[in-house]
């Protein structure tokens, strides 16, 4: 079970936090975060659900980890361990976590792979999710994983779509000449893209494509 403390910066006040594993106690604000974070009319029916985070802490606790401020849960990430097969980049969130289920979580697999990260709208000043993603590295390290792998949505490529193919559009967001949310907060967390997922998940502002983004276990090689 994964627990540290820290403190983040609020305002230019450090502020206490705790960074664990979740824990059945923390099922219902868990998909509490989610109803804030996607609300209406994102489908209610994919937030987290209790059979879902059930397996998460049963097949994978040190991947099921959340975020506490002043005791309050202010966020999540969920990840499992596949074998990634780097000569077939191309797939899909949902046969990657099972829709996450992650009932295909493979203990020894070499690749830590990002089922979800989640942080309550009120909290993103304070770089929850830097923090969260700094920790799934140390859980890579831990488990003596070769990388840690996710799908990151183009989330702006809906408006350029026209103009430029999906990887023209993520190198554009690498050369600094765009400016993507999702893609740039990784890029600021360490994670390095290595191609573009087609039909990765049923997102129109990036047109279902994702770009696959690892982070490398430095120790292993």
């Amino acid at each position: 079970m994964y627990q540290k403390s820290l403190y983040v910066m609020s305002e230019g006040r450090p502020v206490p936090a705790t960074i664990r594993s979740y824990t059945e106690q923390d099922f219902d604000e868990l998909i509490a975060i989610q109803a804030e974070c996607f609300p209406p009319p994102y489908p209610p029916e994919l937030w987290w659900n209790r059979e879902q985070l059930a397996n998460h802490i049963r097949l994978f606790a040190d991947g099921a980890l959340c975020i506490e401020i002043d005791g309050k849960l202010a966020g999540s990430m969920t990840g499992l361990i596949v074998q990634y097969d780097p000569s077939a980049p191309d797939h899909s969130w949902e046969e990657m976590t099972d829709g996450g289920y992650i009932r295909n979580h493979n203990a020894a697999g070499d690749t830590l792979y990002v089922v979800d990260l989640c942080v309550r709208p009120q909290y993103r000043k304070l770089r929850l999710g830097q923090w969260l993603m700094f920790s799934m590295y140390e859980v890579v390290v831990h488990h003596r994983l070769a990388r840690l792998l996710g799908g990151g949505r183009l989330s702006g490529y809906r408006q350029v779509a026209a103009d430029m193919t999906p990887e023209q559009y993520l190198d554009a967001v690498v050369r600094g000449e765009l400016n993507d949310p999702v893609i740039s907060f990784m890029l600021r967390v360490g994670r390095t893209p290595i191609g573009v997922a087609h039909n990765y998940l049923d997102d129109e502002e990036s047109c279902n494509c994702a770009a696959l983004m690892e982070w490398q276990n430095p120790f292993l090689r």
